[in-house]
């Protein structure tokens, strides 16, 4: 017959066992950024808080949800709060003037009420995934090649409005999303090389184009400065020149005037000191004449009377002398 008090003490034992038991499946520690959708016989009961909170086991149990966990959808009844990323796969949109390409879009977000996201939506991270490729792709089909290409900022833009929109349902706030790759085809690719290729040979001759102006402009304003400058110094040799011919016969014209006078008073006021000088010219016209071997023709005035005049004055002259 077995012994009472070990039957005692292995029913205390069990008790004791029980009530640890039933005190870890009471007591639900929740760390931080987290939380907890406790359902109470299959109905929403609470939102358990970061630290320990008390249910009531075998009647309260937490709620699986869906989340995405290395790359993988996987049920989990611990609701992240903190902003997630998540990378979706590329996919092919089509733009506006019918070119292919492949997009691969980065989502940040976070869960703002978790009881809408474990009651509005089944699989959370596989609906936003589908309403982000679908909002892509209705965005990227209204923008051309060349836009998708450089409105990146844009594109971000509009596509976290319309998520943050249709996310608020499920207690999502849409953070931003950030386009990460968009790969256009092979072939545009090679035409967009060469285009490229084909604007900078263009900016190159029109460059060159504008340096050959430029110097072109540049040699013509020299050889206009220098036209001007040596017209300038023409002008001013001949004024010198003219102003130097009209200084000698200035001076000319004066020592004929003082050799007048020096005539007059050498011959006397009786005589005309004109006749002195005509002599003289006549003398040595003779002189000129007479020099040389080839025959000289000479014309005498047609007053012969005048001539004579002159001669005879020169003889006075002579006389006077």
């Amino acid at each position: 017959m077995e012994n009472p008090e070990f039957v005692l003490y292995g029913v205390l034992i069990a008790i004791v066992l029980l009530v640890i038991i039933f005190a870890k499946m009471a007591l639900v520690i929740i760390p931080q950024s987290e939380t907890k959708i406790i359902e109470r016989l299959g109905r929403y009961h609470a939102t358990l808080k970061p630290g320990i909170n008390l249910i009531i086991p075998f009647i309260d149990r937490a709620k699986n949800i869906v989340v995405l966990k290395y790359g993988r959808y996987v049920y989990s009844n611990n609701i992240d709060l903190r902003e997630q990323v998540y990378d979706f796969p590329k996919q092919n949109v089509i733009t506006k003037d019918n070119i292919q390409m492949e997009i691969n879009a980065l989502l940040y977000f976070q869960i703002m009420d978790p009881f809408k996201a474990a009651y509005e939506i089944n699989n959370l991270p596989n609906a936003i995934e589908k309403l982000t490729q679908t909002t892509l792709r209705n965005i990227i089909g209204e923008l051309e090649l060349d836009e998708t290409l450089t409105s990146r900022d844009t594109i971000n833009t509009k596509l976290r409005v319309v998520l943050d929109d249709a996310t608020d349902k499920w207690g999502v706030k849409v953070n931003r999303v950030e386009l990460q790759d968009i790969t256009p085809p092979a072939t545009v690719l090679n035409a967009m090389e060469k285009q490229m290729q084909a604007e900078r040979n263009k900016r190159a001759q029109i460059l060159t184009s504008e340096g050959e102006k430029a110097a072109e402009i540049l040699a013509s304003e020299g050889e206009k400065t220098a036209m001007i400058n040596r017209a300038e110094a023409n002008k001013q040799q001949a004024i010198l020149v003219a102003e130097g011919e009209a200084m000698a016969r200035i001076r000319k014209a004066e020592a004929e005037a003082q050799a007048i006078e020096l005539i007059t008073q050498a011959v006397g006021k009786s005589t005309n000191p004109a006749n002195y000088l005509l002599a003289q010219k006549y003398i040595q016209m003779m002189e000129d004449l007479a020099q040389g071997d080839k025959t000289k023709t000479v014309f005498l005035p047609y007053e012969a009377t005048n001539l004579m005049g002159s001669i005879g004055g020169i003889k006075e002259l002579f006389k006077v002398d």
